[in-house]
């Protein structure tokens, strides 16, 4: 079993490269090229490989300003639902919606630098 320093939030799987993503693997079990083991490993790597680089090539910033609905505490996972928000992107630019929800979950640790020690 993989211990926590190893697993990542399957969040990503919902967005629409993670949903292509894992059509084009069910069609690939069903036709028995691959195996739901392999797939799994792809989807965890997909997890892994989508939550670092989001976290290494992102550096935008926004402001948001509105009602909060609610809030809720799960599993180390946030969730705000907001209404009537307004968003301030770095470009200046600014977004009014009807609702936001934001899921905020704690970044996953590396593996240890090589040749140091804590």
């Amino acid at each position: 079993m993989a211990t926590p320093r190893n697993q990542y939030y399957e969040l990503y799987r919902r967005s629409s490269i993670g949903m292509q993503l894992t059509d084009a693997l069910d069609e690939l079990i069903q036709s028995g090229h691959i195996n739901p083991v392999l797939a799994m490993r792809v989807l965890n790597e997909f997890d892994k490989a989508i939550a670092s680089n989001l976290a290494k090539n992102v550096k935008a910033k926004s402001n948001l300003k509105g009602h909060l609905r609610d809030y809720r505490l799960c599993d180390e996972v946030w969730t705000f639902r907001v209404q009537k928000a307004t968003l301030k992107l770095d470009n200046a630019e600014i977004l009014d919606v009807d609702k936001v929800k934001i899921v905020a979950c704690k970044m996953a640790e590396g593996p240890p630098a090589a040749g140091g020690s804590k």
